[in-house]
C-alpha cells in the first residue's frame, strides 16, 4: 500500500530516470534498449532478442544500459523492432543473431549498425523513428505509452503521468464535473456506434441504484483488428485508471474487463497491472486516501463474435449463453444482474486520462466538428506498412493508405478498403479522399467500426470478399433471431452460387431484398449491420456481380470456377517462360510456337501471368 505522497515521489523520481525515453537530447550516459513485446514481434522471437541482449551485456560487464520490454511500436511490417534511446535509433527485422553486433558496434563503439536501420518505402535509410513517413501524420493519444514504457512496471506508467488524472478527479472534482469534461471533449465511443461517451456516463449516473458496475469491452472479434489488444499489451494501466474515473463519476464500486481468451499476452499483463494497482492501493478501498472504493475483475470470453455486442457480453459475464437482449431497457438502466451498468471499449477508456489532464478544449481541438480526437486503426491487407496507426479524425483514406501505409505492394492499383469489419462496408477508389470520421463514412455506406482497415488491390474479387464476410457472420450468429440466423445463411448461399458459376441476375435482386429485411428486423446491431459488406460492394462494384451472374466470369481469377486464363496469339512470342513456370504442365507448345493453355489441366493459379514479360496472358 502506497500513500499519495509516496506515489507522487515515485512519479517525480522515475520521470527523471526515464527522461531519455522521450527526450532525444537527454543529458545522460545511460542507454535504454527497447524491445517490442507485442504479439506480432513476440511471435518473431522478440523474447529471445531481449534475453540475448541481457546475456551479452552481462558478459561484457556493461552496466549503463538497460533492456526494456515494451508494447507495440505500431509498424508491425518491420518487426521485430528494437529502438535505442535517447538517440532514438530504429532497428528493423532484428534477429537474436544480430544482438552481438548491435551491442558491440552501437553500444561499445558508438556506431550504428547500418544494415539493420529501418528503411522507408522509397529505400531511404532512417536514423530515428520520427523520420519514418509511417509516423509523421500520426498523433498518439490512446497509444501514448505503447512502445515507450514497460507495461509490466507500474512505476513506469506512474512516471508518465499515470494515475495523475485519477488523483485529480478524486481530490479536486465532483462526479458531475468529470462528466461535463468528458461531454465537452466530444469523445465518442470507439467500439463502433460512436455514441457520445459523456452522455452515456451521464445517463448511467442519473439512474438510481445502490449497486452499479463499470465494464470494459475488450472482446475484439473483427477479422484483422488488433487495436484493443495492442493497448492492453502496451499500456494496461491506462484502462484501469479510466475505469476507476468512470466508476467515480457514475457511483460504481465494481468493474469487469471482458477480454478474449485468445489474447494471452494481454490477459497476463492485465492480471499483472491489476495486482500492482491493488498492491499500491490504487484499486481497493479508500483510494488516494479518499472514501472512494473500486476494484476490477477479469472475465475471459470464449471467442464468440456476438459477445462484442454489449448486452450479449453482459449475459456472458453473468454465466449465461452470450445472446443479445432486446433493447430497451439499455444497460445504463438494466445491465449486469439488472443493475445500472456503464460499458465502453478499450480505446475509449484509453483517451480518458489524457482528457482529464489536458482538458476538454485540447481534445475537442483535434479532429472534425462532429468527430473529435483521434482514431486507432489496424491497417492491413494489400499495403506496404502493415501495422497499428493513430490519426486525427478527418484524416483522409488516401493519407492513411499512401502517406502512412506506404501505398500498395508491387505498384498495383488500389481497389477498395474495408472498414468496420463484418459490420462495415467497402470504400472504393473514387472515395479515397473521404475524411475518416463517423458521418463521412456513413454517407458513403461504410462505418468506423472498432477500427479494422483492410486495403485491397485490383486482384481482389468483391463478390468473393462479400462471401468471406457473410461466411464469418453465419458462423458467428448467436441464432437468437430468425433474420440473422436464417437470412444471412440464405445470402451466403446466393454468394456461393455466384462464385461457383451457378447464379443468375435474379440472385442480385434477392441479395438486396434479403439485406434490407435483415437490417430492419434483426434484434441486435450485429445482425442489423451484417448485410453491410454486401450492400456496399453491390453499390460500388455491381458490374462484378453481373459478370459473375450473367457472363459467368471472374476477371480477378479469385473465383476459380469462373476463371479462364488464355494466351493472346498476337502478343505471344513463343519464349516458353510461362510453360516453364506452370506447376501442372497445362501450357502446350514447342520451340518458338505460340503457346496454348489446356483448360482441363489449368488450376488458375496465375503463375503464368506473372512470368510473361509480354503481357500476353490474361
Amino acid at each position: 500500500m502506497k500513500s499519495l505522497k509516496q506515489i507522487n515521489e515515485i512519479r517525480e523520481n522515475k520521470r527523471k530516470e526515464l527522461d531519455l525515453r522521450i527526450n532525444t537530447k537527454a543529458d545522460t550516459r545511460e542507454k535504454h534498449i527497447l524491445v517490442c513485446h507485442g504479439t506480432g514481434c513476440t511471435s518473431s522471437k522478440s523474447p529471445e532478442i531481449l534475453n540475448k541482449f541481457k546475456e551479452i551485456l552481462k558478459e561484457k560487464q556493461i552496466d549503463n544500459v538497460r533492456v526494456i520490454k515494451t508494447g507495440c511500436f505500431g509498424l508491425c511490417a518491420k518487426g521485430p523492432i528494437v529502438i535505442i534511446r535517447p538517440e532514438d535509433t530504429f532497428y528493423a527485422m532484428v534477429t537474436p543473431e544480430d544482438c552481438e553486433e548491435i551491442i558491440q558496434t552501437h553500444i561499445v563503439e558508438g556506431n550504428k549498425v547500418e544494415r539493420l536501420l529501418a528503411k522507408d518505402i522509397d529505400g531511404t535509410i532512417v536514423n530515428s523513428l520520427d523520420e519514418l513517413n509511417f509516423y509523421k501524420k500520426q498523433k498518439r493519444i490512446a497509444l501514448k505509452n505503447c512502445g515507450v514504457i514497460n507495461p509490466e512496471e507500474i512505476d513506469e506508467y506512474i512516471a508518465f503521468d499515470g494515475y495523475s488524472a485519477l488523483e485529480k478527479v478524486l481530490t479536486q472534482m465532483s462526479p458531475d464535473e468529470v462528466i461535463e469534461v468528458i461531454k465537452n471533449s466530444g469523445l465518442r465511443g470507439r467500439g463502433g456506434a460512436g455514441f457520445p461517451t459523456g452522455k452515456k456516463w451521464e445517463l448511467t449516473k442519473n439512474v438510481e441504484g445502490k449497486q452499479k458496475y463499470v465494464v470494459c469491452n475488450a472482446d475484439e472479434g473483427d477479422p484483422g483488428a488488433f487495436m484493443d489488444r495492442s493497448i492492453l499489451e502496451g499500456d494496461p494501466h491506462s484502462v484501469l485508471e479510466a475505469m476507476a474515473i468512470a466508476a467515480y463519476s457514475i457511483g460504481a464500486n465494481k468493474g469487469f474487463i471482458y477480454v478474449r481468451a485468445e489474447y494471452p499476452i494481454a490477459v497476463d499483463r492485465l492480471k499483472t497491472a491489476i495486482k500492482q494497482a491493488r498492491d499500491y492501493g490504487i484499486l481497493g478501498n479508500n483510494i488516494f486516501e479518499t472514501d472512494f472504493n473500486f476494484d476490477i475483475e477479469i472475465r475471459l470470453g470464449a471467442g464468440a463474435f456476438v459477445c462484442g455486442e454489449e448486452t450479449a457480453l453482459l449475459e456472458s459475464i453473468e454465466g449465461k449463453r452470450g445472446q443479445p437482449r432486446v433493447k430497451p431497457p439499455y444497460p445504463a438502466e438494466h445491465g449486469l444482474w439488472g443493475k445500472p451498468t456503464l460499458i465502453n471499449n478499450v480505446e475509449t477508456y484509453a483517451n480518458i486520462a489524457q482528457i482529464i489532464l489536458k482538458g476538454a478544449k485540447w481534445y475537442a481541438s483535434i479532429g472534425t466538428e462532429n468527430s473529435k480526437g483521434t482514431k486507432v486503426f489496424a491497417l492491413g491487407g494489400n499495403v506496404n506498412n502493415i501495422g497499428l496507426v493513430e490519426v486525427p479524425m478527418g484524416t483522409t483514406l488516401r493519407e492513411i493508405v499512401y502517406d502512412i501505409g506506404g501505398g500498395i505492394p508491387n505498384n498495383r492499383e488500389f481497389k477498395a478498403a474495408q472498414t468496420g469489419g463484418p459490420s462495415g462496408g467497402c470504400i472504393p477508389k473514387e472515395h479515397l479522399d473521404t475524411p475518416i470520421d463517423y458521418e463521412s463514412l456513413k454517407e458513403i455506406g461504410s462505418m468506423m467500426g472498432s477500427g479494422g482497415l483492410i486495403v485491397m488491390d485490383d486482384t481482389k474479387c468483391m463478390v468473393s470478399l462479400a462471401k468471406f464476410y457473410l461466411e464469418f457472420t453465419v458462423s458467428e450468429s448467436c441464432g437468437k433471431c430468425t433474420p440473422c440466423r436464417i437470412g444471412t445463411k440464405r445470402m451466403h448461399e446466393i454468394l456461393e452460387r455466384l462464385c461457383n458459376g451457378n447464379g443468375n441476375e435474379l440472385d442480385i435482386y434477392k441479395l438486396e431484398k434479403l439485406a434490407d429485411n435483415i437490417r430492419k428486423s434483426s434484434i441486435c446491431g450485429l445482425g442489423q449491420s451484417a448485410p453491410n459488406p454486401v450492400i456496399s460492394t453491390l453499390k460500388y462494384f455491381r458490374e462484378e456481380f453481373k459478370d459473375h451472374a450473367v457472363h459467368k466470369q471472374c476477371k480477378t481469377l479469385e473465383c476459380k470456377a469462373l476463371s479462364k486464363i488464355t494466351i493472346n496469339e498476337e502478343k505471344c512470342k513463343g519464349c516458353g517462360l510461362c510453360q516453364k513456370s506452370c506447376p501442372v504442365n497445362a501450357i502446350e507448345g514447342e520451340g518458338r510456337e505460340k503457346r496454348i493453355i489446356n483448360q482441363e489441366k489449368c488450376i488458375k493459379c496465375g503463375t503464368c501471368l506473372a512470368s510473361c514479360p509480354f503481357k500476353a496472358i490474361g
